[in-house]
């Protein structure tokens, strides 16, 4: 049975493509006097020594070590960069609608990091914060876990029949085996291991609680999924993760939920008009 999953919203694209493409639209432009200080000169296009040090933070940040010898090989990589990107100027491909987009696609990647990096920095994350936020997630889970199997069916009718078979002595894992419609659970006989109330649908969470140990709804249980069978094979008190242990995924579940913010904030301020596709034809 599926089960409530949040999902981390991710914006990240490659830099160096977009650090490339702009090289090469400033090399369309002819030679140009370095503004700044230069580690290369190609065709009259810099490279920044700013260039080779967020090179060289990328590098370190992955575990090489900043030797002179890695400074050399990334300047080289530049420089081959700077003259592929260049040569892709000179013959119009950056012109080409497929490539134009992905050089846009960049730039917007590298500006919407960015700017919710600086976000981040202006609304930081907090001890507190994530104290509140560990309290409040342990309240919602209760103190208990449970140990549950269930058949989903496609309606009603087909629940009670199950149920029926179940009076009559039926056995729940054979059962699910062979009527269950959840495709994660039925080769295990229905078995959903042990899980919280908060981890799964109210209409679901609600009707396991009331089972007692080895026994199964009298009723069929409706959810947004379909007509359920619910059996309790155990449960235990809960013991939740410490503080400590979770602290880094609560810090990235804050972050998630800043950043959303963030968006949908942009979102209501913005002038937004939706084109379907067919009003373009």
């Amino acid at each position: 049975m599926p089960r409530k999953i949040s999902r981390l919203l991710l914006v990240c694209l490659s830099t160096l493509v977009g650090l490339s493409a702009c090289n090469a639209q400033e090399a369309s432009k002819g030679p140009s006097k370095p503004e700044v200080k230069a580690v290369a000169v190609v065709n009259g296009v810099p490279i920044p020594q700013s260039t080779v040090d967020l090179m060289m933070q990328e590098r370190t940040s992955q575990g090489q070590p900043d030797t002179p010898d890695l400074r050399k090989a990334v300047i080289n990589d530049l420089v081959s960069r700077e003259v592929v990107a260049q040569a892709a100027v000179q013959k119009g491909i950056d012109k080409t609608p497929e490539v134009a987009t992905q050089i846009a696609l960049s730039k917007q990647a590298i500006l919407i990091r960015a700017y919710l990096q600086d976000y981040m920095k202006a609304h930081p994350i907090t001890d507190e914060m994530i104290k509140a936020e560990y309290d409040k997630i342990k309240s919602q889970m209760g103190d208990k876990e449970y140990e549950v199997r269930h058949i989903l069916v496609a309606n009603e009718a087909e629940a009670k029949d199950i149920i029926a078979q179940l009076k009559k002595g039926a056995d729940f894992a054979k059962l699910a085996e062979q009527k269950s419609l959840d495709t994660g659970s039925k080769e295990k006989g229905g078995d959903l291991g042990w899980i919280t109330p908060n981890t799964t649908v109210k209409p679901f969470a609600e009707a396991m609680v009331k089972l007692k140990k080895g026994a199964y709804t009298q009723t069929p249980v409706q959810s947004k999924f379909g007509w359920h069978v619910i059996k309790l094979d155990d449960e235990r008190a809960l013991q939740a993760p410490s503080l400590h242990e979770v602290s880094n995924q609560l810090r990235q579940r804050i972050q998630q939920e800043l950043v959303g913010q963030a968006i949908s904030e942009l979102r209501a301020k913005a002038k937004i008009e939706m084109i379907s596709a067919d009003a373009k034809k």
